[in-house]
């Protein structure tokens, strides 16, 4: 039997908090290394499932080396756990990020940190568990107390991750937040375990100590400026604004010969400045002219401001609603000087209102006007003529359709491709069936649906879930230089007639200045190649069967 050290009971209470404090960073890094994953790989389903579930994997394989450290070396090993932690963990994101813009090989890099971190993970409990052995009266104490920690700390952790550093870090500087935790955890147990006399004092142990202090503190300090460097080589064009959200990544680039501004979200790009037009004006001008009224307009989507900049050139609408779920992508189309210049200042008298468990709740009340130069008599102020009230609102569209009360006459709903579960759901029947009840009788719905062309199979799997709600539709479509080939879908209520649509249309005319579109031009757009909508697929995307998320990111973008 091991004779237990007396005077050590303070190491058995150190080594839980290493355990909660490891267990907390673990789990931190398995996410960070998970949301880079689909950052860089996409599909957040699947990259997510991976990225756990192979570390996992090298978490078990870690346990099994652990049995060949012999028990003079347990201490030794655990500081060079969170000492190799806090290197390959703080600069994971860094590294993976420069390899996906230098080389074709970044997913070897990116698995590789997540395999090793893995592995560190994997040799941290049962190393503490045998070093606390010696200071625990018996097993079953033993056990319980680090594993409880552990995961403890992993909620903990979690909770941090998701409420702290998502929210105001970018993913590189909660990477080497995490890993001055794990250092810390390095150095306390290296000097509380050597003033017991439990390690043997030398050069080397504090060398690798200052060390990687040194190089974490100067990657932290240093990350976001590294940020611009790394993240640069991914676009084409100097990039002016790099910034992460809770909820996406937004970068703005600028080519200034040309005057040409991208806008990127998560890397995809969301538009160019100089053909944006061709797709923002047909998205508006034809269902702002063909629905019979349009007094109130509902926006779902569209956080840069430049559907919201063509729905405001109707005198007629009188009230308007932005839903986004990003504040940083309206705040920044609001303030930023080039989106604003982009979306013409449309964001300039809006007002942010907010969902409560009444309804909607309005902030301080602000109104649109537009000057017509006109006077009455001379020295009077020019005549102002109402144009909308703006509102903004900051939340899920879901959640806004499912909990808030009244109708729109037009519905515009301008959302990001569906390439994660969360996009996926705003184009599932269930989404559908809700905005079909607070779509007035005579109103019209116009909604983002892909390309037809590069994802065929998308955009008609998207027509087909808005049948499936109940709606009748007219896809159309136009050729955007930045995109390629892209579509729409108009939508109403069966209760009007296709024949009505259609001679509403036969008779259009737009009365509003625009740099693109026109009647005949739309007339166009509702044409489409031989066998351009016909499939063998009849799948329609459900919340419990998002058939459209395995399309989008495995049978689209792929020519024949």
């Amino acid at each position: 039997m091991t004779k237990k050290r007396p005077g050590l009971s303070f190491a058995s209470v150190l080594l839980c908090a290493c355990m909660f404090a490891s267990g907390a960073c673990g789990i931190i890094l398995e996410y960070i290394q998970a949301s880079l994953a689909s950052m860089i790989l996409g599909n957040s389903f699947e990259q997510w499932a991976m990225v756990i579930g192979l570390m996992l994997f090298w978490m078990g394989f870690g346990s099994l080396i652990q049995a060949q450290i012999s028990k003079k070396y347990l201490i030794y090993t655990f500081i060079a756990v969170e000492t190799a932690l806090a290197l390959a963990g703080g600069f994971s994101p860094t590294l993976t990020y420069i390899s996906y813009g230098y080389t074709a090989h970044y997913s070897l890099v990116l698995y590789f940190f997540v395999s090793f971190i893995g592995i560190m993970i994997g040799l941290e409990i049962p190393v503490i568990i045998r070093i606390n052995n010696d200071f625990s009266k018996e097993l079953s104490t033993n056990l319980g107390n680090i594993l409880s920690a552990d995961y403890l700390g992993s909620l903990i952790g979690s909770l941090i991750f998701v409420f702290i550093l998502l929210r105001f870090t970018p993913i590189t500087e909660a990477a080497f937040l995490t890993a001055g935790a794990n250092f810390f955890l390095a150095f306390v147990t290296f000097i509380y375990f050597s003033k017991k006399g439990l390690l043997k004092t030398g050069v080397l142990i504090p060398i690798i100590m200052v060390a990687t202090f040194c190089a974490v503190s100067y990657g932290y300090l240093n990350n976001r400026r590294w940020n611009i460097k790394i993240e640069q080589p991914l676009y084409d064009d100097p990039i002016i604004l790099s910034k992460t959200t809770q909820y996406q990544h937004i970068a703005i680039t600028h080519y200034k010969p040309f005057d040409e501004v991208r806008l990127f979200l998560n890397g995809n790009l969301q538009f160019c400045s100089t053909d944006e037009q061709r797709y923002h004006e047909p998205m508006v001008h034809p269902v702002m002219n063909i629905v019979p009224i349009k007094e109130r307009v509902l926006i779902l989507g569209g956080g840069d401001g430049c559907v919201l900049r063509e729905v405001l050139k109707y005198n007629e609408v009188k009230e308007v609603l932005l839903v986004d779920l990003d504040p940083a992508m309206t705040t920044l189309a609001k303030t930023h000087p080039v989106l604003k210049k982009i979306n013409q200042n449309a964001f300039k008298d809006a007002r942010l209102v907010t969902l409560t468990e009444k309804g909607i709740t309005p902030g301080i009340n602000k109104r649109l006007f537009l000057e017509t130069h006109k006077k009455k008599q001379p020295m009077q102020q020019p005549e102002t003529q109402k144009i909308a009230d703006v509102k903004v609102m900051n939340v899920d569209a879901d959640k806004f359709i499912s909990d808030v009360p009244g109708f729109w006459d037009v519905i515009i709903i301008d959302m990001p491709d569906p390439s994660t579960p969360e996009l996926t759901k705003l184009y599932a029947k269930e989404f559908y069936k809700k905005v079909k009840q607070h779509l007035s009788q005579h109103g019209l719905m116009v909604v983002q649906a892909t390309s037809p062309y590069l994802a065929k199979e998308s955009f008609l799997c998207i027509g087909r879930t808005i049948e499936s709600a109940n709606f009748s539709i007219l896809p159309f479509h136009e050729n955007v230089p930045s995109f390629g080939d892209w579509g729409w879908y108009l939508a109403w209520h069966p209760n009007i007639k296709k024949e009505k649509i259609m001679k509403r249309i036969k008779g259009l005319n737009f009365d509003i200045p625009t740099r693109f579109i026109t009647p005949q031009v739309f007339k166009s757009e509702l044409i489409f190649g031989k066998d351009a909508l016909k499939t063998t697929n009849k799948q329609i995307n459900t919340i419990l069967y998002p058939a459209l998320l395995s399309i989008y990111n495995h049978e689209s973008w792929l020519l024949e």
